[in-house]
């Protein structure tokens, strides 16, 4: 009997300690590459350019303003750093490295076509509707 619950103390300890670690562990990486996407796009100068490239592509325009009105309250994520740990969990890093390669290289339109298609095959419409949300205030709100 003091062996079980020795072993069920175990137990508990590790399911905790394997709970702290993903979770933790998720918003490290989340707060990592959130905080180095943002840094280079700062850096570069990037982040205007595509606020220009959305102004003028009205269908670039149109995809994320359908995040404009989203009611919050019913949207699975509301900060970046949910949407990180979301999308680490439908992509593997090694897929996300090859977008993030993909996105500083440049391009074209049948690349992002396929970059979208892929995204939208492995989200729910309510996540990619909760992305929408979260680049259209990223991108058009004033700080």
């Amino acid at each position: 009997m003091k062996a079980l619950k020795v072993l069920f103390g175990a137990v508990v300890i590790v399911v905790a300690i394997g709970f702290a670690v993903y979770h933790f562990g998720t918003k490290f990486i989340a707060d990592e590459v959130m905080g180095q996407v943002a840094a280079e796009l700062d850096a570069s100068g990037e982040l205007e350019n595509i606020k220009r490239e959305i102004q003028n592509d009205p269908q670039l325009r149109a995809f994320i303003e359908e995040g404009k009105n989203a009611d919050p309250t019913k949207l699975p994520f509301q900060t970046k750093e949910e949407a990180t740990r979301v999308l680490l969990k439908k992509f593997d890093l090694s897929e996300i490295n090859d977008i993030q390669i993909q996105a500083r290289q440049g391009m074209t339109p049948e690349e992002q076509q396929a970059l979208f298609n892929k995204i939208e095959s492995k989200l729910t419409e309510e996540e990619m509707l909760a992305l929408k949300a979260l680049a259209y205030k990223e991108l058009f709100s004033e700080r």
